[in-house]
């Protein structure tokens, strides 16, 4: 596997990111990397926990509890997904901000498509929404 920032703690989450598509690893990895670099850049989230949950790669914030679980996968529908927990309002509020820039899946997912570039800084807001979920 390619160098990854940072490095995998777990070597189950290493090897189900090696297991996923290049092209589609790729695109989990960039999110991979923003869900850190948000956590360590947001005040209160503390560590985060990098394991799996229903097989894909899961972001908790254990250290301080600030958060609602983070996961990523390939939904059958093709593409790569975040998800959020669908009884929390992190997907509506994130879909109130951006309704039409992304592919949602009810309250639970945001979808994207192999190859597209990624809007990075609306993605970080939606990231450090679910970083900093229990702190409202």
């Amino acid at each position: 596997m390619t160098q990854t920032f940072p490095p995998f703690g777990n070597p189950a989450v290493a090897a189900t990111y090696e297991s996923f598509p290049p092209p589609l690893r790729e695109g989990l990895l960039t999110v991979r990397k923003l869900i850190f670099a948000t956590a360590a850049e947001t005040p209160g989230v503390g560590t985060l926990e990098e394991t799996l949950k229903w097989g894909q790669p899961a972001y908790l914030t254990p250290e301080t509890k600030s958060g609602s679980t983070i996961r990523l996968g390939l939904p059958k529908q093709g593409g790569f997904a975040l998800y959020a927990h669908c009884q929390t309002t992190i997907i509506p509020d994130f879909r109130s901000l951006f309704p039409d820039a992304f592919h949602y899946e009810g309250n639970r997912a945001v979808h994207f498509k192999e190859g597209a570039a990624l809007p990075l800084d609306p993605l970080r807001l939606l990231v450090r929404s679910a970083l900093t979920y229990h702190l409202k």
